[in-house]
């Protein structure tokens, strides 16, 4: 007996398949033709020297770049566990029966997605403090990210709750669930599972967001990049091992929601 799988999106046609083709071969052939170029230039002016990489070999260098990395994942926790229970109950909130809580939700969703992270920072960095709120530089950090983040995970869970069939919800009301019951019981679990790979991918935003973390001073690894490369005067190279990180760390987030969208099928 076949089963009936729904998506939250069309699969590609034939002319979108072409073109993603055609696109997936120009990117492979222009991106080792790109490195080789910067490859080149940098060797040409001596920044592939043995001695410019040495430092990445000492341990205390190491420390310092893990300590950074545990700060930026420890952002990146802290926000996670905040905005996806947070965006959740916006979600339910925007799916509520009383309009003027829809409404409220709706007002949040569509504030806090137009108005950037940055400017969420200097608020709480400069604005609250007029007020006599001052938080740690760990949370005028945090909880920028998470307002902003709230809102599209909110509609992430919106856009899940919503692609499910009507049919699983009127056979809850059918065997005497009220509405509530039938969102936690029946419509939640379901939604949670088919959009985990969507949820991971988020977690990358959230991962490059905590990166102004500069702006209020938090060590995590780009600012301890920027402090080791301008006190070891070897910018260039602590740039480019900043980058191989995230890069390394974002490829592993992204395997993994391909990992949970090829289970959830």
């Amino acid at each position: 007996m076949r089963t009936e799988v729904h998506r939250l999106f069309d699969p590609p046609g034939p002319r979108a398949i072409r073109r993603n083709r055609v696109i997936t071969v120009a990117v492979a052939v222009a991106l080792p033709a790109l490195a080789l170029l910067v490859i080149s230039r940098f060797a040409a002016a001596g920044q592939l020297e043995p001695g410019k990489w040495s430092i990445f070999g000492q341990w205390p260098v190491v420390r310092y770049l893990l300590d950074g990395i545990g700060k930026t994942l420890l952002a990146t926790a802290a926000a996670t566990a905040l905005t996806v229970p947070t965006g959740l109950l916006i979600a339910l909130a925007r799916l509520a029966r009383n309009p003027i809580t829809r409404l409220l939700a709706a007002a949040y969703v569509e504030l806090f997605r137009a108005v950037p992270v940055l400017l969420l920072l200097f608020a709480c960095m400069i604005v609250l403090p007029r007020f006599g709120m001052r938080m740690p530089i760990f949370w005028q950090l945090v909880v920028p990210i998470t307002l902003s983040h709230v809102a599209v995970i909110a509609e992430i869970f919106r856009a899940g709750i919503t692609a499910l069939p009507r049919g699983q919800a009127e056979a809850s009301y059918a065997i005497g669930m009220t509405y509530w019951q039938s969102m936690r019981l029946v419509l939640i679990p379901q939604a949670v599972r088919r959009l985990r790979p969507a949820l991971v991918t988020q977690l990358v935003r959230l991962l490059k967001e905590s990166t102004l973390g500069f702006v209020v001073s938090y060590m995590e690894l780009l600012y301890a990049g920027k402090v080791l490369g301008e006190y070891t005067h070897a910018l260039i190279q602590t740039y480019l091992v900043i980058a191989a990180i995230y890069i390394a760390i974002n490829s592993l987030l992204s395997w993994l929601a391909g990992t949970l969208e090829r289970r959830s099928v």
